[in-house]
């Protein structure tokens, strides 16, 4: 065969185009087990973005529970999670074009609506949804009609069949996780009050029998995660308390006790509701996914208490639940983008019951992560090593001009208490198969290291995460492996806040940037966000408004003057927990300096983009971006129509 074509880094010819990262772009949520059957959402950008409902027979028929415009959404926290539940073969969701609960059962010539429609303009919110006997558990969150943060109403209700509503928890700023014990009168719930978060301390709640309280577990420094119940009336769930999220059980008339701990998170943090890394099995032992070294691994505790590996070929897992003694779940890995997974725990058997979509591309397309650990500056934190996985350029068609060095792209998530997933994502192959190097890092604070790891960035945000970003851009820089002059920092939400503050403060080491919804002014953002982040900042920041001046030394907003890197803007017009303002004003003190700059805004869209045109023009209008500004020509087979760039 002949030598690969060599070909400038950026303009590399790929099969791997924004029309493909969305197309059947049908993603598995979270997954459902109902006797024989299993049921799934996915989320579509192909149909608007919706999330559609799916229901896999033991016969393998696959359909389609809710056709469209039907979506199974929640607006509860803004982000959502546990939106739907099923048992018996009845459905229950929440539909987002209203947010009233409706009822699907067998036999129904289509879903009933079950709680009344909104009364206010905000409405009443159902999340976390478990069904019991007749109606569901559910998390209820009520707007007023001033719309202010501090006027919104979080409970824990029961929903009956005919719509008939009792407040079984209220007076906590926040609860999560109703869950009713086997014996059918014993609750159990999570609940936290401003100005923590969940991760930072939830407490877990009993109400026994004799209709009594008493906290399980959790408080101050403490954060417990997703309790379940087993049919022994033990009670499980995940807590921190030995720096990271480890599994515990109280056996009833035993204290708790601290059942598997495997030194790094096996939980993760509660951004959603409906999240479940661990599940048990019918024979009473527990089946989870733990993280190590940047990748998953599936595991089972077995009856003597020992942990066993299964050996499953993928590298991220969630959504965990049982059937019998199988896993059903979400997985992932480098080379497979999601799929629903059935496992046998004793026999290995692994079966999927549905599968990504067909990309009709060689492996040899996928670069696979490398995870990497480099230094940073220790900044009080006494951590000075961070982490990322890093992702070299592929494409077997061309290679490298000769001496050229791959640009680089660091990529920050958002949270900031997330973390770099090891699956494939066309998102950042797009990148690597045109000849970029990405990093996507996980800076102090992000989750999957210990909660010691994930504290640094309380009270420095702002700051660690500069450090870490650029320390991981120079690290890279000084191994060789990427071009100094032409890195790149990327970043949606809270990572578009760390990508704009390195630009505006930390100037020098990127020579672009690209802000997706990304915070600007941080003042703003504790003035003017949602309840469940209304005190977010408190902990990441400082206490708001006594020390407003903390906030605004660190908002790039204030630092314009310096902000001279030339800087891509993307932003939904009706994004809650980013406003537009704050993407205005930055566009505004870029336009009025003459830095060259792009911007993107895109009506009906909220927090994170949805609709498949516009994730298209926002990739297609970020490479077109930075083709212009470091001078290498776009794939000319693309058609990709150059973005404006203001200068």
């Amino acid at each position: 065969m002949a030598d690969p074509t060599p070909v400038p880094y950026g303009s590399w010819p790929a099969p791997i185009t924004s029309a493909l990262v969305v197309r059947a772009a049908a993603r598995p949520g979270e997954v459902v087990v109902d006797g024989d059957d299993v049921w799934w959402s996915e989320s579509r950008p192909g149909e608007a973005g919706r999330s559609a409902l799916v229901r896999r027979s033991p016969d393998g028929t696959v359909t389609d529970v809710l056709p469209p415009p039907w979506n199974a959404r929640t607006r509860v926290h803004e982000y959502g999670g546990g939106a739907w539940t099923v048992a018996g073969g009845v459905l229950w969701f929440a539909e987002f074009s209203d947010q009233r609960l409706y009822r699907l059962a067998p036999g129904d010539a289509g879903p009933v609506a079950v709680t009344p429609g909104p009364a206010i303009p905000s409405g009443v919110r159902f999340a976390d949804l478990r069904v019991v006997p007749g109606g569901v558990l559910a998390v209820r969150e009520t707007h007023t009609p001033s719309g202010a943060a501090a006027d919104v109403v979080n409970e824990i209700v029961r929903v009956a069949d005919d719509g008939s509503t009792e407040v079984l928890v209220s007076g906590p700023d926040f609860v999560s996780d109703p869950r009713l014990a086997p014996d059918g009168v014993t609750l159990s719930w999570l609940q936290w009050d401003h100005p923590t978060m969940p991760w930072d301390a939830a407490q877990l709640v009993v109400r026994a029998q004799d209709g009594t309280h008493h906290v399980l577990a959790g408080g101050p420094g403490e954060s417990v995660v997703q309790p379940v119940w087993g049919e022994d009336l033990a009670l499980w769930w995940f807590s921190d308390q030995t720096d990271s999220w480890s599994l515990y059980r109280k056996r009833p008339h035993e204290e708790p006790e601290l059942v598997v701990d495997v030194g790094s998170d096996i939980a993760g943090p509660q951004w959603v509701f409906g999240q479940s890394r661990f599940a048990l099995l019918a024979d009473g032992r527990a089946a989870f996914a733990y993280g190590r070294d940047g990748a998953d691994r599936l595991a089972v505790l077995e009856s003597d208490g020992t942990v066993r590996e299964l050996g499953v070929p993928f590298s991220a897992y969630q959504s965990i639940t049982a059937q019998g003694t199988r896993v059903v779940c979400a997985a992932g890995g480098p080379a497979d983008e999601p799929v629903v997974l059935r496992v046998d725990v004793d026999g290995g058997h692994t079966e999927v019951l549905r599968p990504a979509r067909d990309l009709g591309l060689d492996p040899t397309w996928f670069s696979r992560p490398e995870h990497v650990s480099f230094p940073t500056p220790d900044g009080g934190t006494g951590i000075d090593t961070a982490h990322a996985l890093v992702y070299p350029p592929a494409n077997p068609d061309v290679r490298a001009v000769d001496g050229e060095l791959p640009p680089l792209l660091v990529m920050v998530h958002g949270g900031p208490t997330s973390a770099a997933s090891p699956v494939l994502s066309l998102a950042i192959q797009y990148w690597t198969s045109r000849g970029f190097c990405v990093a996507d890092v996980d800076y102090r604070g992000s989750t999957g290291y210990g909660r010691r790891y994930r504290d640094a960035l309380q009270g420095r945000w702002g700051v660690v995460d500069l450090d870490d970003v650029i320390a991981c851009a120079r690290y890279l820089a000084g191994a060789g492996r990427v071009d100094p002059a032409r890195m790149a920092i990327r970043g949606g939400s809270a990572g578009g806040f760390t990508t704009l503050a390195a630009l505006a403060m930390r100037p020098g080491t990127f020579s672009a940037g690209a802000s997706h919804f990304g915070v600007a002014d941080l003042d703003a953002l504790a003035r003017d966000t949602h309840k469940f982040e209304s005190r977010y900042l408190d902990g990441l920041v400082a206490p708001w408004p006594e020390r407003a001046d903390v906030y605004e030394e660190r908002s790039p907003l204030s630092h314009v003057d310096t902000l001279d890197t030339p800087l891509a803007v993307f932003q939904g017009e009706e994004d809650r927990i980013v406003p537009l303002e704050q993407a205005e004003a930055i566009v505004a003190a870029l336009r009025e300096r003459g830095v060259p700059h792009a911007y993107l805004r895109f009506p009906g869209e909220q927090h994170g983009f949805r609709r498949a045109e516009n994730i298209r023009a926002a990739l297609d209008g970020e490479l077109s971006f930075y083709a212009q500004v470091w001078g290498f020509d776009l794939p000319a087979a693309e058609g990709i129509t150059p973005i404006d760039v203001v200068r």
